[in-house]
């Protein structure tokens, strides 16, 4: 009878680790699915933004076809007089190498405390 109950309970206890190895195994099984969806999901969205960029990239192609002058650079800037002519349009700021270098707040204008000043 004791032999009976020890295999009765030998039994029990390995019927529980397979039915928790199988809730474990459905529990995983069910996040790669979802994983796997949202990867799909994430592969689509990045397959519509590539097909967009490249429609988007053979419309500036197809405009640039039709409109050559795209491609060159302007005859002149605006503010500044085509080459060999004077400029008399508005004033240019100086670059920033020719300006003289500016200074900072001078560090001795700065009140010390009290114990620096006095010296003791």
């Amino acid at each position: 009878m004791a032999g009976l109950l020890i295999v009765g309970v030998v039994a029990t206890v390995f019927l529980l680790y397979l039915a928790d190895r199988a809730i474990k195994a459905r529990a995983q099984a069910r996040r790669l699915r979802e994983l796997n969806e949202r990867l799909d999901a994430a592969a689509a969205r990045v397959d519509e933004r590539q097909a967009e960029r490249r429609a988007a990239a053979r419309a500036s192609d197809a405009l640039t076809n039709v409109m050559p002058a795209i491609k060159r650079p302007p005859l002149s800037l605006p503010g500044l007089a085509p080459q060999g002519q004077p400029n008399h349009g508005p004033a240019r700021a100086k670059p920033a190498c020719d300006r003289p270098a500016r200074r900072g707040p001078r560090t001795d204008d700065h009140p010390a405390r009290p114990s620096e000043r006095s010296g003791a």
